[in-house]
C-alpha cells in the first residue's frame, strides 16, 4: 500500500511538472499579454546564452587537449627562375633539290643505257645514248666540206696578203669557211642532245626506260637521279609566327620511322603568305652523312620560337580562375617551425605553355612558395600544413 501511494505521488508530481511546463509555454502565449510574452522570451534567451557560453568553454578545452588538428595538408614547391624554351610543333616532309627525273632532248631509239640502279655517277657523265638518225654521217660530210673551205680560204688569204687576186674572192672564201664551221657546231649541238648526261653527282635511283625503246623529246622519262647530300625539310608555318620563326632558329627534328632525332636550323623562311591557308614556307637543312634520310620522309619538327632566360614555370593544373576571368594560385605565408602557414591567393599573369607547365609573367617572384597538391581545395587565408616541402620545383 505504501509503495502504491509513493507511485501515485510520483505520477502526480510528473503530471504536475509537465502540466506546469505546458502551462508555462502555452498559457503565456494564450494569455495574449505582450508583457508576459516578452518576459518569457527574455528568460529563454538568457538560458540560451548561458548554454552557448558553456559550449564555448567546452570547445576551447577540447581544442587545448586535442593533439590532432583538422587543417588541410598540402605540398608546395619553391618557384625558381630558369631558362624556358618554347617550341612550335609542326610536321614536314623531306625534300632535295637534287632529285630529278631525266627526259631526253632528242626523239629516237634509246640505243644504250650505260648505268644501272644504285650506281653512283658524276656530274656530266654519260648515262644513256639515243640514235641520232644519221646526224653523225651528216657531221662527217660537213667536216669534209669544212676542210675544203679552210684550204681554199688559206690559199686566198696568202694570195690576198701578196696583193694577188681580188678582195671579193678573199671574202667569199672566208665567208664560206665560217659558214661551214657554224654548221658543224650546230650539228654537234644536235648530236649532243642524243646523249643523256648527269646534271649533278648522285645515285641512279631508277632506270625507267630500257634500251631499245623509242623515246620522245621531253615526253619519255628515262632515269631518276638523286643526291642525298643536300637534304632539307619543308613545312608550312602559320602566319602568327612570322616574327618568331626566322632564319637561324634552332629546330629539333624527329624521324619516327627511323627512330632518329637530330638538331638542325631554319635555313630559309619564306616572305610570302599563302592566302589559301595563311601560312609561309620554311626550309630546314638536315645533315645526312649516313644517307638514311630519304626524300618524302615524314618528320616531326619542334621549332624554337621563344626563349626566356629568367622564366618562372608552374604546373597548369594548380591554376584556378575567378568570376572576373583572372587566374590565381595560392602561396604559403607566415610559415612556422611546424610547417604550418597561411594560404594566400595571388593573381598571376601567364605567358606561353609547353607540355604541362606554363610561364608566369607577373604575380610571383623567385622566392614564392607555391601550393601544389591541395591547391584547389584551400581557401584564401586558411591555415594549412605543408608536407614533403621541396626547395626546388621538382615536378613543376
Amino acid at each position: 500500500m505504501k509503495n502504491i501511494l509513493k507511485l501515485t505521488l510520483v505520477s502526480l508530481l510528473f503530471l504536475a511538472c509537465n502540466g506546469d511546463k505546458k502551462q508555462t509555454v502555452d498559457s503565456v502565449i494564450e494569455s495574449n499579454s505582450l508583457e508576459d510574452i516578452r518576459k518569457k522570451r527574455e528568460e529563454i534567451v538568457n538560458k540560451q546564452q548561458e548554454i552557448a557560453a558553456q559550449l564555448k568553454r567546452l570547445d576551447e578545452k577540447i581544442t587545448s587537449l586535442d593533439t590532432t588538428k583538422n587543417i588541410p595538408l598540402v605540398t608546395s614547391f619553391k618557384a625558381q627562375k630558369e631558362v624556358f624554351t618554347h617550341y612550335v610543333e609542326l610536321q614536314g616532309s623531306v625534300s632535295t633539290k637534287n632529285n630529278l627525273v631525266l627526259y631526253p632532248e632528242f626523239s629516237g631509239i634509246l640505243t644504250r643505257v650505260y648505268v644501272k640502279e644504285g650506281q653512283n655517277v658524276s656530274k656530266g657523265q654519260t648515262l644513256a645514248k639515243i640514235d641520232d638518225g644519221g646526224l653523225s654521217q651528216q657531221l662527217a660530210q660537213l667536216e669534209i666540206k669544212a676542210n675544203l673551205a679552210k684550204t681554199t680560204f688559206d690559199r686566198q688569204e696568202r694570195l690576198w696578203n701578196q696583193k694577188i687576186g681580188s678582195e671579193i674572192q678573199y671574202l667569199q672564201a672566208k665567208s664560206n669557211y665560217e659558214a661551214q664551221i657554224q654548221a658543224i657546231n650546230q650539228l654537234k649541238q644536235q648530236i649532243g642532245k642524243t646523249y643523256v648526261r648527269a646534271p649533278f653527282s648522285g645515285t641512279i635511283d631508277d632506270v625507267i626506260t630500257e634500251q631499245g625503246s623509242v623515246v620522245g623529246a621531253g615526253q619519255s622519262p628515262i632515269l631518276r637521279i638523286v643526291n642525298l647530300n643536300d637534304m632539307y625539310i619543308e613545312t608550312a608555318v602559320p602566319e602568327r609566327y612570322i616574327t618568331d620563326v626566322t632564319e637561324g632558329k634552332n629546330v629539333e627534328v624527329v624521324f619516327p620511322v627511323l627512330n632518329k632525332k637530330i638538331e638542325a636550323q631554319v635555313r630559309q623562311a619564306g616572305n610570302f603568305i599563302n592566302p589559301t591557308n595563311r601560312t609561309f614556307n620554311v626550309e630546314i637543312a638536315v645533315p645526312n652523312k649516313d644517307k638514311s634520310i630519304k626524300p618524302n620522309l615524314t618528320a616531326r619538327l619542334k621549332i624554337n620560337d621563344y626563349t626566356n632566360q629568367n622564366a618562372i614555370l608552374i604546373p597548369q593544373s594548380i591554376i584556378s580562375e575567378n568570376a572576373e576571368g583572372e587566374q590565381y594560385v595560392y602561396i604559403i605565408t607566415n610559415k612556422n617551425s611546424d610547417n604550418e602557414g597561411e594560404a594566400k591567393r595571388v593573381i598571376i599573369t601567364t605567358g606561353k605553355t609547353q607540355g604541362d607547365v606554363i610561364e608566369v609573367l607577373e604575380g610571383l617572384n623567385g622566392n614564392s612558395e607555391i601550393i601544389k597538391e591541395g591547391a584547389r581545395s584551400v581557401r584564401n587565408g586558411q591555415t594549412v600544413e605543408v608536407i614533403n616541402y621541396k626547395e626546388d620545383n621538382d615536378g613543376a
